[in-house]
């Protein structure tokens, strides 16, 4: 009884107030499955296509109508009666029927929606949860944390260019340890931003927005907040950085036009990256060259990777094919996974299996335009890779993920194991 019987797809908002696609999914049992569809604003050029509508009457062109009338359409008469429990089978057959290489035909919002919903309705099907349905094992590892507590870029309305700067509580016996020690942080982060007269609005995933001295100060100020929240930086709680160069790398060199208007060539912006990770608890940066500068990241990246976690987000997209090319080209150490990138399940997985054959670690991954949707943490949970990134603790979108984890540690009591300093092990002592 676990045939697919029917698919409901509704348009509605994430966490910019931008539509996107919620899918229910019904079983033959009547087990159901829900799945809503994140969005990114810094995207890859060789990401998955999000169909949009362009109509400009509704929703400034971003409505997502058409996504919507593709799977209660074309995609549940191609899937009524389907095997739902064949995850692999089905999002073949989804790939295969839309037909295009991006996923751009029925839209990569619609076919993840399915893939999601399916992925749940199996999973209460078999009367368990995601991350059991997903990977079936005794003891399951809880990620560390990237939790964001300060923006730039394309996800804030500020003067400073990179995009977000993160923190790792890497060294707590627990993943409600860590949130804990992330989440006081991040209050003690803005304590201090208010004492020192910079404005406390946070960006889209979260964290604190303020127009700053440099680009540097807020390693600075991460550094001062971990220590007066009563951590040690680098032992107990290290620092993350997303730069998303390649927002701002033109013409051969980064720009940094939001704030002194400066520019770097990749053996530049590689010293400024090796300065940091000698001043401060740096441990992981991603997308530190630009998706399509592959020579910095190979002469540059191989400078740092030994010292650090380099990870590869516009660089890979979660796509397997430019993943195999770019560990065959020895770009990055690591790869951030996204579901909405690649657009189904198995695909994501695949990525996933590819970065544990190869030695790449890798990281599930939120976008920046959210939804209450927690698949990333069950993800999280059944991938083990001991990491994920997904904003700050003051956005509800974001505490959802954050929250379901807490969830799935106490319901796994003695067999949650907490990642900690072992996700970085051959970063960190």
């Amino acid at each position: 009884m676990s045939e697919i019987t029917h698919l409901q797809a509704l348009e509605i908002l994430d966490s910019r107030g931008n539509p996107t696609v919620q899918v229910a999914a019904t079983l033959g049992s009547g087990a159901q499955g829900l799945a809503r569809v994140p969005s990114g604003a810094s995207t890859g050029i060789n990401e998955a296509v999000e169909l949009r509508d362009g109509d400009k009457s509704r929703f400034n062109g971003k409505g997502v109508q058409k996504a919507v009338q593709n799977v209660n359409g074309e995609i549940l008469r191609a899937l009524e009666g389907f095997e739902a429990g064949d995850q692999a089978a089905l999002d073949r057959k989804l790939v295969e029927l839309d037909g295009t290489p991006n996923k751009g035909r029925l839209g990569a919002n619609a076919i993840l929606g399915v893939s999601m919903a399916v992925a749940h309705a199996a999973a209460a099907e078999k009367g368990v949860p995601l991350y059991r349905s997903l990977a079936d094992q005794q003891q399951y590892t809880l990620p560390v944390p990237m939790l964001n507590i300060l923006n730039g870029g394309q996800h804030a309305d500020n003067n400073v260019d990179i995009q977000e700067f993160m923190v790792l509580p890497l060294g707590l016996p627990t993943f409600g340890d860590a949130l804990r020690a992330a989440t006081e942080t991040f209050h003690t982060l803005k304590g201090i931003l208010a004492a020192k007269g910079y404005e406390t609005a946070t960006g889209d995933e979260g964290g604190f927005a303020p127009s700053l001295k440099s680009n540097e100060e807020p390693m600075e100020l991460l550094v001062e907040a971990i220590e007066k929240a009563g951590y040690k930086p680098g032992g107990e709680i290290a620092i993350a950085m997303d730069a998303a160069t390649s927002e701002f790398y033109e013409e051969g060199a980064y720009v940094f036009s939001q704030s002194d208007g400066s520019r770097k060539t990749a053996a530049e912006i590689g010293e400024m990256w090796s300065e940091w990770i000698g001043r401060y608890p740096l441990l992981s940066l991603e997308d530190g060259f630009s998706e399509i500068d592959h020579e910095g990241w190979k002469t540059e990246g191989a400078k740092l990777s030994g010292r650090i976690q380099l990870v590869g987000d516009d660089l890979f997209v979660t796509n397997p094919e430019i993943f195999k090319k770019g560990i065959a080209d020895g770009l990055g150490n690591s790869i951030l996974i996204k579901l909405n990138q690649i657009g189904t399940v198995t695909e994501t997985l695949e990525c996933i299996e590819m970065a544990r054959q190869n030695n790449y670690t890798f990281i599930i991954s939120h976008r920046s335009g959210e939804t209450e949707d927690t698949t990333i943490a069950d993800l999280a949970v059944a991938a083990g890779g001991g990491q994920i990134k997904t904003g700050s603790t003051c956005r509800s979108d974001r505490v959802a993920k954050y929250n379901r984890l807490l969830q799935i540690e106490a319901e796994l009591g003695d067999n949650a194991r907490y990642a900690g300093k072992q996700a970085f092990a051959r970063w960190v002592s």
